[in-house]
């Protein structure tokens, strides 16, 4: 038996997680930009949430 299919799948498994990981962090964060107690956490909020999904520059 190889070993390609098992990493191939172990790889798939590694990155759906880290993407549902991901999402749920920027869930959060923007609930917290719209939902925060005080002006300051929710410029805090919107600051973060601003790096998390900035678009990344190739070059």
């Amino acid at each position: 038996m190889t070993v390609l299919p098992q990493l191939l799948n172990d790889v798939a498994s590694l990155t759906v997680t880290a993407g549902l990981l991901y999402g749920g962090v920027v869930a959060v964060v923007a609930l917290t930009s719209v939902l925060a107690p005080t002006p300051e956490r929710r410029r805090d909020a919107r600051s973060t949430l601003n790096i998390l999904v900035r678009k990344r520059r190739s070059g």
